[in-house]
Formats: C-alpha cells, sequence, structure tokens
C-alpha cells in the first residue's frame, strides 16, 4: 500500500511539473501587463503551425499556439469536417494536407482562399 501511494505521489509530482513546464512554454499574446486578444483565431494559428510542418504532433501545435491538446483535437476535427484539411495517418503519427483553394469562411474574407492567408503568414 505504501509503494502505491508513494508512486501515486511521485506520477503526481511528474505530472504537475510537467504542466508547469508546458504552462511556461506556451506563448499568451501580452501587452503590457494585460492579456490581451489577438486578430487570428485558434483554427488560423492551427492551420499556420500545420502549414510549417505537415507531420507536426498535435501536442506541438499545442505548445505552439498555447491551447490544449484536446483544443487541437476538436479544431483539426473541425477542419477535415469542412474540408480545409485532410488528415492521413502513416504508421503513429498523422500527415496533414491543406486544402488551399477552399475559401475562407466569413462573408468579408469569402474572397479569398487558405492558400493566400497562409503564404501572408507562414514566415
Amino acid at each position: 500500500m505504501k509503494c502505491l501511494i508513494a508512486n501515486s505521489a511521485i506520477e503526481h509530482l511528474s505530472a504537475k511539473s510537467y504542466t508547469q513546464q508546458v504552462a511556461s512554454t506556451k506563448t499568451e499574446p501580452v501587452r503590457g501587463d494585460e492579456a490581451t486578444w489577438t486578430f487570428l483565431t485558434n483554427h488560423a494559428h492551427v492551420m499556420i503551425a500545420i502549414s510549417r510542418d505537415p507531420d507536426v504532433r498535435q501536442r506541438d501545435v499545442a505548445d505552439q499556439v498555447g491551447i490544449t491538446i484536446g483544443a487541437v483535437q476538436r479544431i483539426v476535427h473541425e477542419l477535415v469536417d469542412g474540408g480545409y484539411l485532410i488528415s492521413e495517418r502513416v504508421g503513429r503519427r498523422n500527415h496533414y494536407r491543406i486544402n488551399g483553394d477552399k475559401s475562407l469562411r466569413h462573408p468579408m474574407e469569402s474572397g479569398h482562399n487558405i492558400d493566400e492567408l497562409i503564404s501572408l503568414l507562414k514566415t
């Protein structure tokens, strides 16, 4: 019983340490002392991260964007369902392809496509 409790405590500390490390590496949009909004949605941020590395792990996308892995999974699922992203399983990893001809969703941006957005922000 003591061994089980000790192992549980170690796992908890390890998980806490990992969580603190991840939290400290996430980027937050900050100006001065206030956390603020950004011009692009998390969907756009995920697409940009995938465009930079089509074999990127969802964990790495989460770290880059500053959101949880669950949020990345939801966003990827929505992008696939919307026809903006194609996800292909390669071994134990996913490989992504972006449908760059697909128009942006908002009526004000509907004259532009994904490739245009990514080409502006890819580097």
